[in-house]
């Protein structure tokens, strides 16, 4: 019990650090004098360092001691957070977010795997579902209280907290777990030779193309919401609570669709959310629908992950550290695009309100991509951050 719960946290603490930009987004740009769109680049920028970090610096370190790297991960993590709550100008702070993302997906494979060694094997799937509870706990309450924290004394108090997190993580990480036995260990040339696998490269590019829109949405969540809907800003922490919720039921869901019919489901759920924002699109501008939407956008962009990550994990099944990097990057590239597309239109001269169309249309091509490239899929994996047990054994 004590290992999962302590992972949990650390997983919570590091995830949190990439979602609650969406909060606080506009008072970083007025506060370093830069237009929203341009703020949108954290976003772009963090998930460039994911997309590059995750399968090169987990592959790197195949070799080092899990609870070693973890302790790095997570005070380098820390350090990243708090150097960008010091940060004093948006060049300081766009560097700080690329460092700080270069070990974000390394250390959550490590985590799922020292955790799935550490307690019985019956237990393994329970295990795995608790450390994906840490991302969703990052929408459900890091997001929320941290957007809080950044409008009461300001975005860098944001960081800081964020930061404090991942030390104190870092710390219990050193008091309370054991390094587990280590497996025999595969060289970097061996584990990144995984990636360029067909069947992998076609996951992760379902992948990356399902989750430009909802991603776009949710970056851009915090001027569609109050400069389009006419929601009040101190409104908006509960708003983000609403898409945790949403998130977090919607992963629970998904999987369980998933398992019993993936070539029906997957498709499926990503034509509901196309047709979810289209119908947003319409609606942008009244108060009450936007909060509802807030809830079904959120938990339909999580009830397509699970399939997405089964299809990586069982394309990369023999490396499964890399195939968990390599899932957390293609998601990252698709928050990269969001980051970028969101904000040429947020500076546009059409204001935010676009951004929910475009979105619907991407996500369409999601639903090709998916239709084009599905193939049935093993029953025996679930969920956000589920893995195939069998191999982490």
């Amino acid at each position: 019990m004590v290992v999962p719960a302590v992972l949990m946290f650390c997983v919570f603490g590091v995830t949190t650090g990439e979602f609650v930009v969406a909060g606080i987004l506009p008072e970083v740009a007025g506060d370093l004098d830069v237009p929203v769109g341009g703020a949108g680049l954290l976003v772009t920028a963090y998930a460039a360092g994911m997309i590059i970090g995750g399968p090169v610096l987990t592959a790197v370190t195949a070799t080092v001691n899990r609870k070693r790297l973890m302790l790095i991960l997570l005070m380098f993590a820390g350090t990243g957070n708090l150097v960008s709550a010091c940060a004093p100008g948006f060049a300081w702070l766009l560097a700080a977010r690329v460092t700080t993302a270069l070990v974000t997906s390394t250390f959550f494979a490590q985590a799922v795997v020292v955790a799935v060694r550490s307690g019985p094997p019956e237990r393994a799937a329970t295990t795995v579902a608790r450390l994906a509870f840490g991302m969703n706990l990052a929408m459900i309450l890091g997001a929320p209280v941290g957007t809080a924290i950044g409008h009461q004394w300001g975005w860098r108090a944001t960081f800081a907290t964020v930061g404090v997190t991942c030390l104190i993580g870092a710390a219990l990480v050193g008091l309370l777990i054991t390094a587990p036995s280590e497996d025999p260990r595969r060289s970097a040339l061996a584990e990144l030779q995984v990636l360029i696998r067909r069947p992998v490269v076609s996951a992760l590019a379902t992948t990356a193309i399902g989750n430009v829109g909802v991603l776009m949405v949710f970056v851009y969540l915090a001027p569609l919401l109050t400069d389009l809907a006419g929601h009040p800003e101190h409104r908006l922490p509960i708003l983000l609570l609403g898409y945790g919720i949403g998130a977090t039921l919607g992963n629970l869901v998904g999987g369980t669709l998933y398992d019993r019919n993936p070539r029906f489901w997957q498709p499926a759920l990503l034509a509901l959310l196309a047709a979810t924002l289209a119908v947003t699109w319409f609606l942008a501008r009244t108060a009450i629908p936007t909060a509802v939407a807030v809830i079904a956008i959120g938990a339909l962009g999580f009830a397509i992950v699970p399939g997405m990550q089964a299809r990586v994990i069982h394309a990369a099944a023999d490396a499964p550290t890399l195939a968990m990097a390599a899932s957390a990057s293609a998601y990252q590239i698709a928050a990269a695009c969001a980051g970028l597309i969101g904000g040429y239109i947020a500076d546009s001269g059409t204001g935010p309100r676009p951004i929910y169309l475009v979105a619907a249309a991407l996500t369409g091509g999601g639903v090709l991509l998916t239709l084009l490239g599905s193939r049935p899929q093993p029953a025996d994996v679930r969920g956000r951050g589920a893995v195939d047990i069998d191999t982490l054994q």
